[in-house]
């Protein structure tokens, strides 16, 4: 066998010409018919959801991340919103290790840290806990510096289907006005 490294230009050229015959040939005497290969358009979602925000805080990037990673500040921030007041159920409980566990609002939100980069991003497997087993979605929190305050650029995926809408409030009125109220 040859040494891959010393092939010639025409050699690497007829080579190419073999293989593309070969599969040529198949394909016309059906061992290759065209079920055979995948056909991309059946393997791709045009149909999912997806939330995009952007909130501005007046607070430094590693205010806000503390906020956002921190149990006990995450906890205040929780007492802060409106119809989130939840008593006698789980605490909040963050793990700031990349593959730790957190709960959240009374044990409504579970899930685990898939990347933690301090006062810059944070990613999330995430959950809320009535939905079918083993389904979690992607939640990504990019801190970008904005003057004096600090901008998220949050992206939530893969959440079920049907509740954007729901989730993209939700994310309004427990994370982001909550946020707003801990850091003034």
């Amino acid at each position: 066998m040859s040494d891959h490294k010393n092939v010639t230009p025409s050699e690497a050229i007829n080579r190419r010409q073999a293989i593309f015959g070969a599969f040529a040939a198949f394909s016309s005497l059906g061992a290759l018919s065209p079920g055979t290969l995948a056909r991309p358009t059946e393997e791709i979602s045009h149909s999912a959801e997806a939330i995009h925000q952007e909130p501005v805080f007046k607070a430094s990037r590693k205010r806000v991340y503390e906020a956002l990673t921190d149990a006990k500040q995450f906890e205040e921030l929780t007492h802060l919103s409106h119809d989130m007041r939840i008593s006698g159920v789980k605490p909040t409980e963050i793990n700031r290790e990349v593959g730790g566990a957190f709960t959240l609002f009374g044990g409504h939100i579970v899930g685990r840290q898939v990347e933690l980069e301090p006062n810059e991003r944070i990613v999330q497997a995430w959950r809320v806990v009535d939905w079918g087993p083993g389904w979690y979605s992607i939640a990504k929190f990019e801190l970008v510096e904005q003057g004096a305050g600090t901008k998220i650029v949050f992206d939530h995926v893969g959440f079920p289907m049907g509740l954007a809408e729901h989730l993209a409030e939700g994310w309004k009125a427990h994370y982001w006005d909550s946020l707003q109220k801990y850091l003034a």
